[in-house]
């Protein structure tokens, strides 16, 4: 089959121009399948509670909240609306203590030889390795993916980009010269400096993948870190933070406070002593991170929100494959992906098929406890997230959309606590309707039809949102048009 892949990810982090470019896999499986299958992955082991949920790591030591109220927010597990840890919000005097101890271990830091801090990432790795399988039943319980999803695709995106990141570190050099425009004129030599204090804002739906995507490129050029993970699933960033201190980092060069985008996230946004702020996250939300990071210059790095389109071409070899490839990807961790394919383009010959194809793919989905074993689909993430997914489903249904299968309320056999919504699929929606226009993150699949080419572009690009989309068809110049035309940073062909 003809595939390739376009991308245009990378994280900066130099002063100057430094780029890791890397690509998202289709598919992230570490452990293989019988090993994870042959594996104690029970969610319910009370041991699981973290010693310091409600503390911060601050300069190599695990320390209370510095302020006299301290408020605390439950972390509930979305397969039962119950609470299972509460953690602390930080204040200002958090953020000013982590921010001078990042600040502090900046220098030492950044001119450690390149090797050793390889070194200390490479120990980190293979504790992070060891412990996976309690990051994954701390992953399924905070924001609901099911325990062998949470092991093979949650936490298997760490170990993934941990390693990727070592791979492409051991062809970065320091400093390189550029000739001159002819010999009698000098060359130039460019130093390649760390960016120093990053401070790292993560989402709750892809934890682990977000936390290594930032803090293990920052550590192994040379910056400093503060890690705010997000208020609703933070127990694995603070499992995350116990492996740094368990791989020896020196103190200061990793830190976490745990808080809400309003309270710490501001704060580092605003802080003059933090050089850089890398934000994934909603699009209001990253808005607010840009304009507080403005009056102190510092760089920002934004990965927002997404409303994918996944153009499927008359000309695809296997139209049933392409459909269900595309359903499956659109209702993957449960619809709560920023790069999902959630717009379906069917060209107008094949659209009454590709409808019937997509409607039985999605009513062979099982929505499930996150604590069972299976491939199955789990809940979503909290009674805000399933609120706003069937506010969502009933605008569509008012708006004229035509509901082919799912719908208002849970599945089905779900208990009546858990957060599960009914993968849902509306077909002849058009450009103007909202669910066409606003990001969903939830299971629903938007299906519409076009005849040309340029009609595709045309509604592809009629979007705010610039993350990715997907190209399918046998027309191997096409999809190097397809690719210049569509305005994302990503374009998967094929795939």
């Amino acid at each position: 089959m003809l595939g390739f892949r376009i991308t245009c990810l990378s994280v900066l982090f130099h002063f100057f121009v430094f780029i890791y470019s890397f690509s998202f896999p289709n598919t992230i499986t570490i452990v293989k399948a019988d090993e994870a299958n042959s594996e104690e992955c029970l969610v319910n082991d009370k041991d699981l509670l973290l010693p310091y949920e409600r503390e911060f790591y601050i300069n190599g030591t695990w320390m209370h909240p510095n302020h006299a109220q301290v408020k605390t927010v439950p972390v509930i597990d979305p397969s039962t609306a119950e609470p299972i840890a509460s953690v602390s919000l930080g204040g200002d005097y958090d953020v000013e203590l982590a921010v001078s101890a990042a600040r502090g271990a900046l220098k030492s830091w950044s001119h450690l030889p390149k090797g050793k801090r390889r070194k200390y990432v490479e120990r980190l790795l293979k504790i992070y390795q060891k412990r996976r399988k309690e990051m994954a039943k701390l992953i399924s319980m905070e924001m609901g993916a099911p325990i062998d999803v949470a092991l093979d695709s949650q936490v298997g995106s760490g170990s993934y980009y941990i390693k990727d990141f070592l791979d492409s570190f051991d062809y970065f050099e320091g400093e390189r010269t550029v000739p001159g425009v002819n010999p009698e004129e000098a060359s130039t030599t460019i130093f390649y400096e760390p960016v120093g204090v990053v401070a790292m804002i993560t989402p709750w739906n892809w934890p682990m993948n977000q936390v290594t995507l930032k803090v293990i490129p920052a550590l192994l050029v040379g910056c400093t870190c503060i890690l705010k993970p997000s208020e609703v699933a933070p127990l694995s960033s603070l499992l995350f933070a116990q492996m740094i201190h368990e791989a020896g980092f020196p103190a200061g060069v990793f830190n976490l406070v745990n808080g809400d985008g309003l309270g710490v996230g501001t704060q580092l946004s605003k802080h003059p002593n933090v050089d850089m702020v890398s934000f994934t996250g909603s699009t209001r939300a990253g808005a607010l991170v840009s304009k507080n990071a403005a009056d102190s210059f510092k760089r920002v790095s934004l990965e927002l929100g997404g409303k994918g389109a996944n153009i499927i071409f008359a000309d695809v070899k296997n139209l049933a494959d392409t459909i269900t490839s595309g359903v499956w990807s659109c209702f993957a961790n449960s619809g709560q992906s920023c790069n999902a394919p959630t717009r379906m383009l069917v060209q107008k010959e094949m659209y009454a098929e590709a409808v019937d194809i997509a409607k039985a793919v999605a009513e062979e989905e099982i929505v499930k406890s996150a604590h069972e074993r299976g491939d199955h689909l789990g809940p979503v993430v909290s009674q805000v997230q399933y609120d706003r997914i069937q506010n969502y489903i009933g605008i569509g249904m008012r708006e004229g959309a035509k509901l082919v299968t799912g719908g208002l309320g849970r599945p089905e056999g779900t208990n009546g606590k858990g957060y599960y919504v009914k993968p849902t699929v509306f077909a002849d929606v058009t450009n103007k309707m909202t669910i066409s226009r606003e990001e969903i993150f939830g299971p629903v699949l938007c299906i519409m039809s076009f005849e040309t080419e340029d009609e595709a572009v045309e509604i592809a690009n009629d979007t705010p949102y610039g993350l990715t989309n997907y190209v399918h068809t046998a027309n191997s110049n096409r999809l190097r048009r397809m690719a210049r035309a569509l305005r994302s940073g990503m374009v998967e062909m094929n795939g």
